[in-house]
């Protein structure tokens, strides 16, 4: 049972920056594919970004193409998401999710462990 855990989120003005981790408790963490996800309040859960458990391959959601980064380093166990360019619209608690199985990128049901989140608050 592999435990994630977020970190990094907080309040930031529109045009800044922020970097969240995710750090997972067992290496097997490093051969599944992982992802970050967001949701607003009244939202639905909306997918952000996704790569794979080699880092070979990422992926992005549009809102956030050309403005976030995500990486991750297998011999920390940990993804990162570098947040840049933020907008209000940025607004929402982050998760970030494992996949074993390699699924579809943007679906949450893909995903079979979840982070409890971090706040990101972005003001305008």
């Amino acid at each position: 049972q592999v435990q994630l855990q977020e970190s990094g989120g907080g309040l930031v003005q529109a045009g800044g920056s922020l970097r969240l981790s995710c750090a997972a408790s067992e290496h097997t963490f490093s051969r599944y594919d992982a992802g970050w996800f967001r949701q607003a309040p009244g939202k639905e859960r909306e997918f952000v970004a996704a790569i794979s458990w080699s880092g070979g391959r990422t992926y992005y959601a549009d809102p956030v193409k050309g403005r976030f980064t995500i990486s991750r380093d297998n011999a920390k166990n940990t993804v990162y998401l570098q947040m840049n360019s933020l907008k209000p619209e940025d607004t929402a608690v982050y998760y970030c999710a494992a996949d074993p199985r390699h699924g579809s990128w943007d679906r949450p049901i893909e995903y079979d462990y979840w982070g409890q989140g971090t706040q990101v608050t972005v003001s305008s």
